[in-house]
């Protein structure tokens, strides 16, 4: 990830956050509890809404973006580690967190499907999956000009797919959803889900 990309994503990112995602991501946050990961960090824009876990770790693969999340760790009532890591392949042991979540994240991950499995593997059987992400949209007109996007839009921001399915590759893998709420024409989806073993 480039070091321009991540210096102007929270500049990019304010308005929505500002409107709609800080009390979107407030909600999915308070339900993260005891001992949470959390894929993608970013810029660490979740570490100031962490208000129930006992501790977060994070992990993020731009090093540029984990520079960019630091003022943010300071922030944070939590005790935050942040990890230079991927998603697809997590230095951890099985079974050893009590929460995942993702937000904003899945659409960049280069192999979802190996993400998906590596995060049901680090989560405790019965733990929760907490995820808010932009995904591709039911209505046929709208999925097909995501479709025809997604190949520029993956240049201008750093590898985002518009046209991610995050949805049915999570039904695909057992995760069992406690609930989904949609938002701006599903556009944008919360996730609480349980992980079954």
């Amino acid at each position: 990830m480039s070091s321009i990309f991540a210096k102007w994503y929270d500049i990019f990112m304010k308005p929505l956050e500002k409107k709609k995602f800080k009390q979107i991501r407030k909600k999915l946050l308070a339900n993260a509890t005891g001992s949470v990961l959390e894929l993608g960090s970013g810029t660490g824009v979740n570490f100031p809404y962490y208000t129930s876990a006992e501790k977060v770790t994070a992990v993020e693969p731009s090093l540029h973006m984990i520079e960019q999340s630091i003022s943010k760790q300071k922030q944070s009532v939590i005790p935050i580690e942040v990890v230079q890591a991927v998603a697809e392949d997590l230095p951890f042991k099985a079974d050893m967190f009590d929460t995942v979540v993702a937000t904003l994240v899945f659409c960049t991950i280069p192999n979802p499907e190996k993400a998906i499995l590596e995060m049901k593997r680090v989560c405790k059987p019965n733990g929760k999956i907490l995820l808010f992400e932009h995904v591709k949209m039911e209505n046929r007109i709208l999925g097909t000009i995501q479709e025809l996007l997604t190949p520029v839009w993956k240049k201008i921001c750093d590898g985002c797919c518009l046209n991610r399915n995050t949805i049915k590759l999570l039904n695909g893998h057992d995760i069992m959803m406690t609930r989904v709420q949609k938002y701006s024409k599903d556009l944008f989806v919360l996730v609480e889900s349980v992980n079954k073993k």
